[in-house]
C-alpha cells in the first residue's frame, strides 16, 4: 500500500503540502501537476503528518494515519494569548497534596495529552511509568532518602551535602522531603543512547504538568529521586524500567491542599540581543 495517496477530486494542487513537508520528499513535478512523492523516499518520511494537517481541503491520506483518526482542529476551543500567559505564569510547583487520589481517567488523559508534545525527528521514543498506589509513591520517597544517606560522605559540596542534611532530618521527624507525600508520581524514560531522548522527556513532561494545572492539579518536579533513579541500584530495581532506558525526569502529582493567589516576582530575563 502505498503511503501518500491523493484524492485528485479534492486536491487544489497549492502545494502547501509539499512546502510543509519537514523531509521535502513531496513535488510537484509541474505547475499543475498533483503532488506526489519523490521516488525511493518513503523511507525518508518521519510520519509527522504536517502534509494531511495542512491540506484544509481533505485531500491527502497518509497510510499511517487515515483522516478519520486526525480530528479537525477546533478553533474556538483555543485559548487567546492573555490565558495561555497567565497559565504560564501562574503555574506553581505544588509541596503539599491532599489526601485525595486522581482518577486513572484523569491520569491517562494528562499522559494522552502530553502524547502530542514535539519530539526530534518525531521519533516519539517517550515512554511513561504511573505510579498509582500513594504507599508505592511514599516507599520510593524512603529509597531516595537511602540515597541521599550513602551520597552523603562521596558528596564534597557542602551546600549539597547541608541540603542532604535537612532532607534526611525532616523524613526522620515523619516529613516527605523528596516526593512530598504526593499521591502520585509520573515517570518519564527513554532508550539511554537515543539522541535527543533526554529533550524529548523533559518536552513531554512540560506538557503534561501544564495540562495538569488547567486540570486543577498540582505537580512538583522530582529532582532528588531522578538524580537517584540511575544511580541507586534499589531504587532502580523499584522503578523496573526497560533494560537499556534511562529516567529523564519525573513530577510528582495530586490535588494541591492550597490555592495561590499571586504571582510571584521572578528575575529579569538575561537576552543577548542579535540585530
Amino acid at each position: 500500500m502505498s503511503l501518500f495517496t491523493i484524492d485528485q477530486k479534492k486536491c487544489k494542487r497549492d502545494g502547501m503540502c509539499a512546502k510543509e513537508c519537514p523531509a521535502q520528499i513531496i513535488i510537484l513535478t509541474e505547475k499543475d501537476a498533483f503532488p506526489t512523492l519523490m521516488e525511493n523516499s518513503e523511507e525518508s518520511c518521519i510520519n509527522c503528518g504536517h502534509c494531511a494537517a495542512v491540506c484544509p481541503h481533505g485531500a491527502l491520506t497518509l497510510s499511517t494515519m487515515p483522516l478519520a483518526e486526525c480530528p479537525s482542529i477546533k478553533y474556538d476551543l483555543l485559548p487567546e494569548a492573555g490565558q495561555i500567559r497567565q497559565l504560564l505564569m501562574a503555574r506553581r510547583s505544588i509541596r503539599f497534596y491532599k489526601n485525595r487520589v486522581v482518577a486513572h481517567d484523569l491520569l491517562e488523559e494528562l499522559i494522552d495529552t502530553a502524547r502530542y508534545a514535539p519530539t526530534g525527528s518525531n521519533k516519539q521514543q517517550v515512554q511513561w511509568m504511573v505510579f498509582e498506589n500513594p504507599a508505592e509513591v511514599n516507599r520510593l520517597a524512603s529509597m531516595v532518602i537511602d540515597w541521599a544517606r550513602f551520597m552523603l560522605p562521596l558528596t564534597p559540596d557542602e551546600a549539597i551535602v547541608e541540603k542532604m542534611e535537612s532532607r534526611i532530618a525532616a523524613w526522620d521527624k515523619g516529613r516527605d522531603p523528596m516526593l512530598r507525600g504526593a499521591p502520585h508520581l509520573i515517570v518519564v524514560h527513554s532508550q539511554a543512547d537515543l539522541p535527543f531522548a533526554e529533550a524529548d522527556c523533559v518536552i513531554a513532561l512540560s506538557y503534561l504538568e501544564l495540562y495538569a494545572y488547567a486540570k486543577g492539579l498540582g505537580t512538583c518536579w522530582a529532582g532528588y529521586l531522578t538524580a537517584a533513579a540511575n544511580f541507586h541500584e534499589p531504587l532502580a530495581q523499584a522503578l523496573g524500567l526497560p533494560r537499556g532506558h534511562k529516567c529523564f525526569g519525573a513530577v510528582m502529582l495530586g490535588y494541591p491542599q492550597y490555592k495561590y493567589t499571586r504571582i510571584p516576582k521572578r528575575n529579569a530575563p538575561v537576552v543577548t540581543w542579535r540585530k
